[in-house]
């Protein structure tokens, strides 16, 4: 339990896999704007990846373009214009008109003020003539077009919704206003207020909607008749582009919709209109049976149908010219705004930075009336926050797994099957899921963890270089740099060589010899020799005195290890004969070695305590090399292999077997091998010869023929007088032949020194 704990709060792939993904899902809370606005630019992108989606028909535009300014004159128009377009629209058939332009002030006219001072004028001279007066009144009434505006809309066979806009602020409207022109221009709207907000528990303590400073309504002469005024207001995010729409405001104690519900009302016929808020804020609108979604606060995500020019544009020039075919109107609702230069109200959008406001509206009366919404449910966060555990988790699983590049490639798969995942939900169930999030977890936590195992690589470069620069040769350690999963530091079971070399008598020399003279003889025995070691990618275990110990097969794997330590012995000899001869010429002693090598199942490893440990090999097959090091003294041989490495070599070496042995403290008897040369090696005639006699003398040996066994090792040592093995035999057959073993005998000599 302890050791989970400290490992929980060290650096290790563990811990900063959990403290990345704590990380993000804190950002992910708590909101981060750069993030957050690098998620709606990925936002704007899954429009523009979705493509043209085609509206409903229930929907055009009239709009005071280019051609309308070029045959009716700039704008503003005078405003019996727009109750010509009104009745032109009523009269085909238009079921609602919106409208986005705001008639706000009177219109000043020239004509209607001459025919003020005129009636004034009449008065003042007190000329009573009733035929004047009507005169009069009736060239005010067709001079006067704010009335013949009203009278349009209020005659018009369509439902007229009329725009305005709120003040969200006082410092948005650069002044203060009395209150009482606030609450006057609330009484004008305050007809089409939202008829009913349902709370489906008690009020809420917090207020759910939008609040506004003021309202900048139409005059009272067109707000009374038209049949309902809507708010044309656009939330603005941070980027500038329009992505929302509040579906209500609050001004005074009243809730009220925009334009874009208004009309789809009107189309819809009317039904019953409420807000529905729950818990937690605003759920949505309920308009009969259609439902439309919003945020907590009351918003409408915009589902953007497509670039300016989705919806069916018509020129009011060409309409108040008559040149637009009948029944284009028909059952529509028509929505008048603006889009020529200079004009139009410009909004950017995900799909265009100049897009008509109106077509903004339009697009939001399209979603209500074909139910086609972007929304963000409440078990969206719940999905982004598993999205942004679950990435990082199985990143910070799978790196350590498969290494930096393969990791690489998971983590640019795992990216493409979120945005996949997240764009396909946009696309076709129109559900908004954060990509950035996620995506930043997983790009940080392969950062970080990429990062980290660089860092400890370089610190594992570091260790296996300090450990094995005196052990190994500069190559292997290269190849234990470059691959270091071949590197096994723990304690495991391999089958491995290990050689061991002494120097015979070197000892007495401490007689004659310094100590500083001995230490220089030992440093240049012992450089020649490691060199030999290390050509054939041996590992230095270590020097003790006069000894030296390599094992071969490890740290690296080598499955050749046998081969490269006889090897290595063969040219540990020979540069040993060569450093004999200069030696000689300086008057150094000779130089005689002692070499045993043997393979086998040994454990291989890091071995020592925590307060000191140290590579290297342990097992009865080490010990086993040890003694065939020291049975060569008794046989009269430079170099000793067990049965084990015999086998391993016999193709590539040339072998004589010398003896069965039973060394000190171990019970199983050992086949011994004189290691003589590589195979191939042209051998003098009479050591081949001597070769022949002594396995033949060996065979008759075992067999306990004595007398012949003896005649063939003397005719061996006849030969080759130098042979120790010859030699050795032939006194033991001696001795057997006083003294012979039991009847039951095997063969085996037991060693009785090590």
């Amino acid at each position: 339990m302890r050791g989970s704990f400290q490992s929980f709060f060290s650096i290790n792939p563990v811990s900063l896999t959990l403290g990345t993904v704590l990380l993000v899902v804190m950002l992910f809370l708590s909101g981060i704007s750069l993030l957050d606005l690098i998620e709606l630019k990925t936002y704007d992108l899954r429009f523009l990846s979705r493509g043209h989606v085609p509206p409903s028909s229930a929907v055009v535009m009239a709009l005071i373009d280019e051609k309308s300014l070029d045959t009716e004159g700039r704008w503003p128009w005078p405003r019996f214009k727009i109750a010509a377009l009104v009745d032109l629209l009523s009269q085909d058939g238009a079921k609602v008109i919106g409208f986005d332009i705001g008639f706000l002030e009177p219109e000043e006219s020239l004509q209607l003020a001459f025919i003020h001072r005129l009636g004034q004028k009449v008065d003042a001279l007190g000329i009573q003539n009733p035929q004047l007066t009507d005169f009069i009144n009736e060239s005010r009434t067709y001079a006067d077009s704010d009335l013949i505006l009203a009278n349009a809309i209020k005659n018009s066979s369509a439902a007229v919704v009329l725009g305005y806009f709120f003040y969200m602020s006082q410092a948005e409207l650069g002044y203060q206003v009395e209150q009482s022109k606030i609450d006057q221009q609330l009484k004008r709207i305050r007809a089409s207020k939202y008829p009913f907000v349902i709370y489906e528990e008690q009020p809420l303590d917090f207020a759910p909607f939008f609040r506004a400073y003021a309202p900048e309504s139409n005059l009272e002469i067109f707000t009374e008749s038209a049949k309902s005024s809507g708010y044309f207001n656009l939330r603005v995010d941070q980027d500038g582009v329009v992505r929302w729409m509040p579906l209500m405001i609050q001004g005074g104690e009243e809730v009220f919709p925009p334009l874009a519900v208004l009309c789809a009302w009107h189309y819809l016929g009317k039904p019953q209109l409420m807000v529905k808020v729950g818990r937690y804020g605003v759920e949505g609108v309920q308009m009969g049976k259609r439902f439309i979604p919003t945020e907590e606060n009351g918003e409408l995500l915009i589902n953007y149908l497509g670039p300016p020019k989705t919806f069916p544009h018509f020129s009011i020039g060409d309409i108040l010219k008559d040149r637009v075919p009948k029944g284009t109107f028909t059952d529509k609702i028509v929505l008048v705004g603006a889009t020529a230069i200079g004009t139009q109200d410009a909004k950017n959008t995900p799909f265009s930075p100049v897009h008509p406001g109106v077509e903004v509206h339009a697009t939001v009366i399209d979603n209500i009336l074909t139910q086609n919404f972007i929304t963000k449910p409440k078990w969206s966060k719940i999905y982004d926050l598993l999205a942004i555990v679950s990435l990082g988790v199985l990143m910070g699983v799978v790196l350590p797994r498969i290494g930096a590049f393969k990791g690489l490639l998971f983590a640019v798969g795992l990216f493409l099957l979120h945005i996949f995942m997240a764009r396909w939900l946009f696309v076709h169930s129109g559900v908004w899921l954060n990509i950035v999030y996620p995506l930043l977890v997983l790009s940080v936590n392969y950062t970080v963890l990429t990062a980290y195992y660089y860092v400890t690589e370089e610190r594992e470069r570091k260790k296996i270089k300090e450990a094995f620069m005196h052990y190994v040769a500069p190559t292997v350690i290269e190849e234990m740099l470059k691959e270091p999963e071949r590197l096994k530091l723990g304690g495991e079971e391999k089958i491995l060589t290990v050689l061991f070399s002494d120097l015979q008598g070197f000892t007495s020399y401490s007689e004659r010899y310094a100590p500083h003279e001995m230490i220089e003889l030992l440093s240049e025995y012992y450089a020649r020799m490691t060199e030999q070691i290390f050509a054939y990618r041996g590992m230095l275990k270590e020097y003790v005195g006069d000894e030296l110990m390599a094992i071969f097969g490890a740290p690296l794997e080598q499955t050749d290890h046998a081969e490269r330590a006889c090897a290595a012995a063969l040219a540990m000899r020979e540069h040993r004969n060569m450093l004999r001869e200069e030696w000689a010429k300086i008057g150094r002693p000779p130089l005689v070695a002692r070499t045993g090598i043997n393979s086998g199942l040994m454990l291989v490893g890091n071995l020592g305590s925590k307060y000191r440990f140290q590579y290297g090999v342990l097992g009865d097959h080490v010990n086993l090399g040890s003694r065939l090091e020291g049975l060569n003294k008794a046989y009269g041989t430079e170099i000793l292999i067990g049965e084990n490495t015999a086998q391993l070599v016999e193709k590539s070496f040339l072998l004589r077997e010398v003896d069965l042995v039973k060394v000190v403290g171990r019970e199983q008897p050992v086949r011994i091998y004189e290691l003589l040369a590589r195979s191939g090696t042209s051998l003098p005639g009479e050591q081949e010869k001597a070769l022949n006699f002594y396995a033949s003398g060996l065979e008759a040996y075992r067999h306990q023929f004595w007398d012949e066994a003896l005649e063939l090792f003397r005719q061996s040592l006849v030969l080759w007088s130098g042979d120790g093995p010859s030699r050795t035999m032939a006194e033991r057959c001696q001795i057997y032949q006083k003294e012979p073993p039991p009847k039951e005998w095997d063969g085996v000599f037991e060693a009785a020194h090590k």
